[in-house]
């Protein structure tokens, strides 16, 4: 259950009309009197109320009841650059994969990280990493998470990932003793970055997971690498990017948005009938992950839009916050300046001209 329109207690709220709803239907079910009855002639299909997902019918055959923790919230990444609040919890979440073990507990996020890679198989190869459960289709199309630490379901027993057998390769091809785990993280982030790695194998990126080669120099990647993991986890604390401001003096300060449109020159952002921001530079294009920059993906999330089936209004803006999305444009481009710059300034990775 996804919701970055909602603050925490609108969730909390909406997802406890939702537990209520199916625990009801549990209960008449585990009740009814035709026992023939099919479990898609039974349950109430009203979109306001709960979506009957593939999952949640075998849930309720097998009468399982819902339960509300607030522990259960958490903060989450739903799409590049777009945190959101979670209900993390296996009845209501069609599918959580293996993420209660890379993120059991809120305090798991404060040591552990995980590199998404998504593109493989369909479409454009993405590479995003976060301290944070991320989407399926965090892509808008499916991605394997590669966490550095495990933990049992309790957040005990940690475990990392990068084997010792791994560790000793790379200090054997490099000659160095105090090579550690992390630096092989933040090394093979980097490497995922590189353009001429995309470029030599985005055919094989489209149809298996990569594969990490070694450079002719290992602590240069592993800088690069570092630092694109700190400013792509702490996105929100970037200093903002200096766009020019033009404002519609015929119209009171407006700060909403509605839904967001780029000049066919892409250097203005027309933000509402109020505002327009200018002075956005190429390299804000030139991040990309997947098939949209990251500003791109700002500009798709971040519109008022109302789902069909529910009838639920998603609406971004933020009251006790004004100013969020206009501060996060900024910030995220100041992010894609400096990942570009980080980039283009890679050492040579020495692959083969075959």
């Amino acid at each position: 259950v996804w919701a970055y329109n909602f603050s925490r207690q609108e969730l909390a709220e909406n997802i406890l009309k939702t537990i209520n709803n199916y625990n009801e239907q549990v209960i008449k079910w585990k009740h009814r009197n035709d026992r023939s009855v099919q479990v898609d002639d039974f349950v109430n299909y009203d979109d306001t109320r709960i979506s009957w997902s593939r999952d949640l019918k075998k849930d309720l055959q097998r009468g399982k009841l819902a339960e509300f923790s607030e522990i259960k919230i958490r903060h989450s990444l739903y799409r590049p650059f777009t945190c959101s609040f979670l209900f993390f919890d296996r009845i209501l979440n069609e599918e959580v994969y293996v993420f209660p073990s890379i993120f059991p507990t809120p305090e798991t996020e404060e040591e552990n990280q995980v590199i998404c890679i998504g593109g493989y198989g369909r479409k454009e190869f993405a590479v995003i990493v976060s301290n944070l459960v991320t989407d399926l289709n965090l892509y808008a199309d499916p991605q394997q998470s590669f966490p550095f630490y495990t933990y049992d379901e309790n957040g005990k027993n940690r475990k990392e990932n990068i084997t010792d057998w791994a560790l000793e390769q790379f200090r054997n091809q490099y000659q160095d003793t105090q090579i550690s785990k992390w630096d092989i993280f933040y090394y093979t982030y980097s490497i995922l970055h590189h353009p001429d790695y995309r470029e030599r194998y985005a055919a094989n990126l489209k149809r298996e997971l990569p594969r990490i080669p070694f450079a002719p120099e290992f602590h240069p990647f592993v800088t690069a690498g570092k630092r694109l993991v700190e400013i792509h986890i702490n996105y929100e604390q970037q200093p903002e990017y200096r766009l020019k401001h033009i404002e519609n003096k015929d119209l009171p300060i407006d700060w909403r948005v509605e839904k967001m449109r780029l000049s066919k020159d892409k250097t203005q952002l027309k933000y509402n009938d109020f505002l327009t921001l200018t002075g956005i530079p190429p390299e804000a294009f030139e991040y990309r992950l997947g098939n949209r920059s990251a500003l791109d993906w700002i500009i798709d999330q971040y519109q008022v839009s109302i789902d069909k089936r529910s009838g639920i209004t998603n609406d971004p803006n933020r009251l006790d916050d004004e100013e969020y999305i206009v501060r996060l444009i900024k910030k995220v481009i100041t992010v894609s300046w400096e990942t570009v710059k980080i980039v283009k300034n890679l050492p040579d990775l020495g692959l083969p001209n075959d």
